[in-house]
């Protein structure tokens, strides 16, 4: 299960891409249980259980997305431990880490539970549609200690080097999904209730089978009951690491939604071409997004390690394999954008609204390739606070901003709204050049005063 030997000695690509790809792959199989529900509604539901679940979705991804983040603490700090050679440490801050999310956990479920209602007003969920949405949330919000617990499994196994075991019951769990919505949706007709049990099941299956797996395999550390305890330093560690990266991605969340409320201003043509653009978006930004998960637990092993030129090496080598990537993606997205579209849509208006959209995607598409590897490179040092920073600005400075300004320009272009996109991200990769530079210097003095 542990590949810190393969992360901080050897080659440093081939280790890389072959912890990325199981990571691309569970994050493409944990976007399809959202799509999946909205297919099988869409099959044998009203138009208003599809609206429900819709909207039912996004509220739950932004509450995955506070989780993800604050879970990327436990990653960071457990991957450090280790390519410090302080394994003994690593049964302590896993207790940590399952003391401090046990809480979450059950904050959570007592928050979403009590706000379904009022977030999906806050939404703007339709009046026909209101109390089977209130209903998914509340049912998904009862399953939200399986949401913690699989987060709190994943970075364990991210931190350990292990992205092949997540990948694993994530598939599983997405095939328990599939064939409950079929089940509870198509053959007992319980519709938006049901497509949220379904989901609430496989995120179960998912946490039972990452449990087996560390039983039957072991971890390269001890750990025991005791272990679990609310230890004030490395809680605090992971707090540190963790909070920043679950508020950029939270607030980031709520920047697209404000464009979405921009957009929907312009008519119901332009609302559902960027909506099933955004769709599509979501799906290829897993490559970028899967290569600066996996850059942050290698760059954190290394930075353990004392690897520093190392750990540079990798991110650059990140880079270089998302843009080529990212350079195919872009052609895909900019001179086929139509025929993407036309995965969601049938509706020639909508289409070409999408594909409009889509032009300034691709753009983006090769920006991204490099942002989300200086994201993960930073994020596995451990300068999480400055992730979180540059990626607020990036949306509440440029990407709004410019989306508005766009929007006013006549005629209407989606294509230049969507620029709003790649300006914001051109706009991190230099702060995150300048901060690059920053470091350096620093760094350089460290080891002269040294």
């Amino acid at each position: 299960m542990n590949q810190t030997g393969s992360f901080i000695r050897g080659p440093i690509l081939s280790p890389l891409l072959r912890f990325t790809l199981p990571v691309l792959l569970a994050l493409f199989l944990q976007a399809m249980y959202g799509a999946v529900d909205l297919m099988v509604v869409g099959q044998f539901g009203q138009p208003a259980d599809v609206s429900a679940v819709s909207t039912g979705s996004q509220v739950m991804h932004t509450v995955t997305s506070l989780v993800t983040g604050l879970s990327m603490g436990a990653t960071v700090l457990l991957g450090q431990k280790l390519g410090e050679g302080k394994s003994d440490e690593g049964g302590r801050v896993l207790g940590s880490a399952v003391a401090l999310f046990g809480v979450v956990a059950l904050a959570l479920t007592a928050v979403m539970v009590w706000a379904a209602s009022p977030m999906s007003a806050l939404m703007q969920a339709p009046a026909e549609a209101f109390g089977q949405t209130v209903a998914y949330v509340r049912i998904c919000s009862g399953g939200a200690v399986f949401i913690v617990a699989y987060n709190v499994l994943g970075a364990m196994f991210r931190g350990l080097g292990d992205s092949k075991t997540p990948l694993l019951t994530v598939a599983i769990a997405c095939f328990v999904n599939i064939a409950g919505d079929l089940l509870l949706v198509g053959l007992c007709g319980l519709g938006v209730a049901g497509a949220a049990l379904a989901t609430v099941l496989a995120q179960g299956v998912s946490v039972v089978l990452c449990l087996l797996f560390t039983y039957h395999r072991g971890l390269p550390f001890s750990f025991s009951p005791r272990d679990i305890r609310f230890d004030g330093a490395n809680i605090g560690r992971i707090l540190r690491l963790g909070v920043p990266v679950a508020l950029q991605d939270v607030l980031v969340s709520v920047s697209f939604l404000a464009i979405a409320a921009i957009v929907n201003g312009l008519g119901v043509i332009a609302s559902a071409g960027v909506g099933v653009a955004e769709k599509l978006c979501g799906f290829i930004m897993l490559v970028p997004s899967s290569f600066g998960q996996s850059l942050s637990a290698f760059v954190a092993q290394n930075i353990g390690a004392g690897e520093k030129g190392r750990a540079k090496k990798a991110a650059l080598y990140g880079m270089g394999a998302s843009l080529c990537c990212g350079v195919v993606l872009a052609w895909l997205s900019f001179f086929h954008g139509d025929v993407l579209a036309g995965l969601f849509a049938r509706d020639l208006e909508v289409i070409a609204a999408a594909a409009d959209y889509l032009l300034a995607y691709a753009i983006d598409t090769l920006f991204t390739s490099i942002m989300f590897c200086c994201m993960g490179y930073f994020n596995g040092r451990g300068d999480t606070a400055f992730v979180m920073v540059q990626g607020i600005a990036g949306a509440f400075l440029v990407r709004i901003p410019v989306s508005l300004f766009m929007s006013r320009l006549e005629p209407v272009s989606l294509f230049r709204v969507g620029l709003a996109t790649p300006c914001s991200t051109l706009v991190q990769i230099v702060l995150f050049l300048g901060y690059y530079i920053f470091t350096a210097a620093r760094d350089r003095r460290t080891e002269t005063t040294d």
